[in-house]
């Protein structure tokens, strides 16, 4: 009999685990300016008052899957994840030249970059499970790009964190509005970031006295964190399984100092 009612108090204590990790997910519609976007958010609707929130933005192709399931990575861990829509709902591209035309619309157009990105911003900020002094900010490959330019607007914000982002600005002096600390996670060998491009992000920086971390992953290029990239280092983007683990436990210990 003993033994049945331990038996039964484990399998409760798994089912009640199993219960409070259930994250609730939506797509939510907002708007910048006119024009509709449709984001993600994901949170643990267990965990009781308010929360530090995690924006996410997306790769080139927009919102995907793999943009979804970081957000429910980052709700397990007990944050409020919303995945921002640079592109407007329904644009989703679904080849690399529809996507590099559509990301290219944003590069060239910083201003409407920021604005897309505050807006998702502000739309996180005004959840009620939200504790609006705890917020960040974490993007992937165009994402990482829009994240720093996000910094640079000077969005009140604890950290971004960039992985295997673009570093360049077409406004560098505007690292002087940048209140959040920085994080990059870098291919050490990625082919779409010149020498000059980093000797200029890490001038840009110091210039302005950012307070940043740039962390460079041997063997790893552009996309390592996505295992739908593949393992080809030769066609430039790559997944790299080291690199991706190593960057996002140094995204949690960033978090863990920020979010103090």
């Amino acid at each position: 009999m003993k033994k049945l009612v331990l038996l039964f108090t484990f399998v409760l204590f798994l089912m009640t685990t199993a219960q409070a990790q259930q994250i609730k997910t939506q797509l939510v519609e907002y708007k910048e300016g006119q024009t509709t976007l449709e984001g993600y958010l994901a949170y643990d609707p267990a965990l009781k008052g308010k929360r530090p929130a995690v924006l996410v933005v997306h790769e080139w192709t927009g919102i995907n899957d793999y943009t979804k399931k970081r957000c429910d990575q980052l709700a397990k861990m007990g944050y409020v994840a919303f995945a921002a829509d640079i592109y407007g709902k329904g644009v989703r591209p679904t080849s690399p030249a529809a996507a590099g035309a559509e990301a290219g619309k944003y590069k060239n157009n910083v201003l409407l970059l920021r604005a897309r990105v505050n807006a998702a911003l502000d739309h996180l900020r005004k959840q009620a499970n939200v504790d609006t002094k705890k917020m960040a900010a974490i993007g992937y490959c165009f994402g990482g790009t829009t994240v720093l330019e996000l910094a640079r607007s000077g969005a009140d914000l604890a950290g971004v964190v960039s992985f295997h982002g673009g570093l360049g600005s077409p406004n560098p002096a505007d690292a002087k509005n940048i209140k959040a600390k920085v994080l990059v996670a870098h291919g050490a060998i990625d082919p779409y970031v010149s020498k000059a491009e980093l000797d200029g992000f890490w001038k840009e920086m110091n210039d302005a006295k950012v307070d940043y971390q740039f962390i460079a992953y041997s063997n790893a290029i552009h996309a390592f964190t996505n295992p739908e990239a593949g393992n080809d280092n030769s066609k430039g983007a790559a997944y790299n399984a080291a690199a991706d683990r190593r960057s996002w436990d140094a995204m949690k210990q960033f978090f863990a100092e920020i979010f103090k």
